[in-house]
């Protein structure tokens, strides 16, 4: 699958705003500063599309992307981050959780991994709410490019050991660097899978 146009759609504060069609949302999450935007660029082949920060914690809102008016790809709120103030972290925190969990747009998620590091308590958590209450979704480790493929074969299987000690059958696994284009075909051709399955 291609992308041949994507466009901002909206930002929605709560679910009770985005957008009121019937076209699926495919949906991307992990902890902050993970590559979100960078992979959304790369996706689209647009840049500046999603705006991309070395802040983590940029993303406070719900983006909406209109993918050659067919379907939305949704730019989450990071998790995680401890600079923001409490109060702000239970907001974030209660939005991801709402649309993760009652959007009923949301057709599949994306779970961005930081690949440079060993299995993070907090994204093991995630993950395990996603088990829980049955969210269709896979992982993407990010930044394949910032370390040896030894030690990132490392990272991934220590992380793909971890999960296999709860889950039978483990999510879909898919690599990529938004720097060299890694993965991007192969992200693309599941999305395009997903969408196809009712």
């Amino acid at each position: 699958m291609g992308i041949n146009k994507a466009v901002f759609k909206c930002s929605s504060q709560r679910i009770s705003q985005v957008p009121k069609d019937d076209l699926r949302d495919i949906a991307f999450i992990g902890r902050s500063n993970v590559g979100k935007s960078s992979l959304i660029n790369m996706l689209t082949g647009n840049r500046s599309l999603a705006k991309v920060s070395g802040t983590p914690g940029k993303t406070k809102l719900i983006n909406h992307f209109l993918i050659d008016d067919s379907w939305y790809l949704v730019d989450l709120p990071g998790y995680g981050y401890a600079r923001v103030s409490k109060s702000e972290r239970g907001e974030f925190s209660k939005l991801i959780t709402d649309y993760v969990l009652r959007c009923e747009k949301m057709h599949y998620l994306f779970v961005l991994i930081d690949s440079r590091l060993e299995p993070q308590r907090i994204d093991l958590r995630f993950i395990e709410m996603l088990g829980r209450e049955g969210i269709p979704f896979g992982i993407i480790f990010t930044k394949a490019d910032k370390l040896s493929a030894a030690k990132r074969n490392r990272n991934i299987a220590l992380f793909r050991s971890t999960l296999a000690e709860q889950w039978e059958e483990l999510p879909t696994m898919l690599l990529s660097s938004s720097e060299k284009g890694i993965g991007r075909d192969e992200i693309l051709a599941h999305i395009a899978q997903c969408l196809e399955e009712c």
